[in-house]
């Protein structure tokens, strides 16, 4: 129960709290009134943020982008190259839970924790390069580019929830987008750059560094952060008693199945197709960083939608776009390349489309003070099942080469994610999410 005032300025006791908790203050004529967005200061702030993001992100498929040359040189496997990518969604999965665990996003000041990780991920992305000489240790610097990495994209989507409550969709995607172009950066770097693998991966570590600095000097946590929550390790418990995050939570987890194993083996899988067919291996490059990086745009139309219309409704279109060009990859394998590239391409575009709305609604659906460790847990759960996904897909196309049956496989995320998202949308805790739109 809670007591506001009235316009005709007497206390009146309502049942139930405001549908959202947006600050107030009273008016001269006693009326409540919303406290204004600084729009250019906010504008900026995730201008900054964004660009910080997709930088810092660079080094994470920075050996997914050379694997064949890592291969060559190293005598690897398929299987075993692999592990040089779950390596850093492991240290990435560590990294993310001891951070929730400790409430690390919502204890400390998100910007300085941001930065701190983005200098230490282009240090272990620089040592790689410079020194390793087989899996040892490159699984090594790996795991711990991982594990620097959970300090950069959980506080980069909660930096953006203290610069917006109305558009909050738009700013998350924002921050996905930038994961997505900054995924599928290393892929265009080896595209335009005709160097040994080890230059292309020091690029990247020099991205992080540079994004590191960006925040240090032009960003600040916003006006709607909340104050620092005390310790309570507990609270990761949370996202999985209460119904509605436990709903966006088993989304989340169907997005992720189908979304890293797509993008670690799609460049695989193009550097086949073409070789076979006589095309430049450089093309290969190209094509996969314009449908990874095409989920950015997908990413960023997706969550100004979903402020207007609705999270669950948004999340489940894309998954229905997503899903069906994995099943249509998985019937023309071996089709011409005119068909199969505006294929691979709406897929990139639609893949990513859904993912900021699950920790939009995570984050509507969660305490305020907590929402750093409540967006901190669901990225480690969900990066936690692109390991076995990531590497089943390894097994089968290793093993079998059968390219159909791993793409079917990843249409199986979608499903669940559909289901999960009409569940979520039927409950009334589903009217908290983008202003009461479901």
């Amino acid at each position: 129960m809670s007591i506001v005032v009235c316009p005709t300025r007497v206390p009146c006791v309502l049942t139930h709290p405001p549908r959202e908790s947006i600050p107030i203050h009273i008016s001269p004529i006693g009326r409540p009134a919303r406290v204004s967005e600084n729009i250019p200061k906010q504008r900026a702030s995730l201008a900054l943020l964004t660009v910080a993001e997709l930088l810092a992100l660079a080094p994470w498929f920075s050996t997914a982008a050379v694997a064949p040359q890592i291969q060559t040189e190293w005598t690897l496997s398929a299987t075993a190259v692999a592990w040089l990518t779950i390596a850093v969604q492991l240290g990435f999965v560590v990294g993310t839970l001891g951070s929730g665990l400790l409430n690390l996003p919502d204890r400390m000041d998100a910007a300085r924790l941001f930065a701190l990780s983005a200098g230490g991920t282009a240090l272990t992305t620089a040592v790689f390069a410079v020194t390793t000489t087989g899996m040892v240790d490159g699984v090594l610097f790996r795991f711990l580019t991982g594990v620097f990495l959970a300090g950069v994209y959980p506080p980069g989507m909660k930096l953006a929830t203290t610069w917006t409550r109305q558009h909050r969709g738009l700013a998350l995607a924002l921050i996905v987008g930038a994961l997505t172009i900054g995924s599928a950066s290393p892929h265009l770097v080896r595209a335009l750059l005709d160097v040994p693998w080890r230059h292309v991966v020091l690029v990247t570590a020099a991205l992080a560094l540079i994004a590191g600095v960006t925040i240090l000097v032009g960003v600040r946590q916003g006006p709607f952060s909340a104050p620092a929550a005390r310790f309570n390790p507990r609270f990761v418990l949370h996202v999985f008693r209460a119904r509605g995050t436990r709903l966006a939570l088993l989304g989340y987890l169907g997005h992720q199945w189908e979304l890293y194993a797509m993008w670690a083996w799609l460049p695989l899988f193009l550097l086949q197709i073409i070789t076979r067919k006589g095309g430049d291996p450089s093309l290969a490059a190209a094509l996969s960083f314009t449908a990874i990086a095409l989920g950015g745009a997908g990413s960023v139309v997706a969550g100004a939608i979903a402020d207007r219309v609705g999270r669950t409704a948004v999340a489940t279109a894309a998954m229905i776009i997503s899903g069906s060009m994995a099943i249509v990859m998985a019937g023309l394998i071996n089709g011409p390349l005119w068909i199969l590239i505006p294929i691979t391409f709406l897929w990139g575009l639609s893949v990513v489309a859904d993912s900021a709305q699950f920790s939009a609604a995570i984050s509507e659906l969660s305490p305020p003070k907590y929402v750093g460790s409540a967006l901190t847990t669901q990225t480690s759960i969900g990066f936690l099942l692109t390991f076995p996904s990531i590497h089943l897909i390894g097994l089968i196309i290793e093993n079998q080469s059968r390219w159909a049956l791993a793409f079917i496989l990843l249409a199986l995320g979608p499903v669940i994610g559909i289901c999960s998202m009409l569940r979520l949308r039927a409950l009334p805790e589903a009217a908290r999410m983008a202003g009461g739109r479901r």
